[in-house]
């Protein structure tokens, strides 16, 4: 865990985080839950029968990192496609009730709504775990005529700016012409640019910081990370050939890979306990602390364990989630010291 100084830095770094105007660019999707409690097997094949007892519905992949920026304190600006359906109403209510504004929000009526569906089972008063997950998704990229809408808006949502966050989940909203055309604003409005690709990191040239998890790495470099020095070694890989300034490796329970362009590379124990309750969308909340802190002017490796910190938080809530300001102290005050970061 950070030592007392760190700490303190970080305290003061929670409060500093709003006023910050994030656009973030990519893949909006809705997390649906359904819940049902065991009943019997069936008789029709060896299966469990679940009695449905409720819906939920929660922002997912960028539009879930937006909703992370927003629950931080800062603004968050997102600008993807939703469909005209159930699923992309669904994303847009939840929006209006998070505060978050619609103006980069584009309805394509000819294209569905990414939608992953999880069945989750269990009692009321026992852990409810996920049985399978259906995913929904629409076919192919983009049109070429929804593209260039999705452009035009974000031209203009994207003016004033201070930083970018691309959330790629392989739909088509971070194609390779939006891609440039956040690298122009950016360019125009001194703002940074941070990326996470579950798909195609390494067309995401000259951004200021990704985010990929350590399998993502192994997959683009074709190494076994077995080690600290094959964690470095592929590390340094990667961003040497996306050309970014940072480099923030998540690895799990074994916590954090920080790699700077210009420095040395920082191992980050995990933050609080390894026994987890969920991950999904822990990614979104990583990328989105790391973006928001380092738009707020913090030093990569306090904005990394701002970031390290927050994902230890979301990861002990069920479903998708988000961490606030106060979580973030209330987790720095539960454990001002400990082992410091290895360089």
């Amino acid at each position: 865990m950070p030592g007392a100084a760190l700490t303190k830095r970080l305290l003061d770094l929670s409060r500093r985080l709003t006023g910050r105007r994030v656009v973030i660019v990519g893949d909006l999707l809705a997390d649906e839950y359904l819940y049902g409690k065991p009943a019997r097997i069936s008789r029709e094949a060896p299966v469990l029968i679940l009695r449905f007892t409720e819906r939920e519905v929660k922002l997912g992949g960028a539009a879930n990192a937006a909703h992370n920026i927003r629950a931080l304190g800062a603004t968050a600006v997102p600008v993807g496609v939703v469909g005209a359906d159930a699923a992309g109403d669904d994303v847009q209510r939840l929006f209006a009730a998070a505060g978050i504004e619609p103006a980069g929000v584009l309805v394509a009526p000819e294209r569905p709504t990414p939608v992953k569906t999880r069945i989750m089972a269990g009692g009321y008063e026992s852990t409810r775990q996920q049985v399978v997950r259906l995913d929904r998704e629409p076919e192919g990229q983009l049109p070429p005529a929804v593209e260039d809408a999705l452009i035009e808006r974000l031209g203009v949502v994207g003016a004033r700016a201070d930083a970018f966050l691309i959330s790629d989940y392989g739909y088509g909203a971070a194609s390779p012409r939006v891609f440039e055309a956040v690298q122009e604003l950016a360019r125009r409005a001194g703002a940074l640019v941070t990326v996470d690709s579950r798909h195609d990191l390494l067309r995401f040239r000259g951004v200021t910081a990704a985010t990929p998890n350590e399998p993502e790495v192994e997959s683009l470099t074709g190494e076994e990370l077995a080690d600290a020095p094959g964690i470095e070694k592929a590390g340094r890989t990667v961003l040497g050939e996306i050309d970014a300034r940072f480099l923030l490796v998540t690895r799990g329970s074994r916590g954090m890979a920080l790699f700077e362009r210009e420095g040395p590379v920082t191992f980050l124990p995990i933050h609080g306990s390894d026994q987890i309750a969920d991950v999904t969308g822990a990614g979104d909340t990583v990328i989105s602390a790391f973006t928001v802190a380092l738009a707020s002017g913090a030093p990569a490796l306090e904005a990394a364990w701002l970031a390290n910190v927050a994902g230890g938080v979301v990861v002990m809530k069920r479903g998708t989630a988000t961490v606030s300001p106060g979580e973030l102290r209330q987790a720095l005050h539960a454990e001002p010291d400990g082992r410091a970061p290895e360089r």
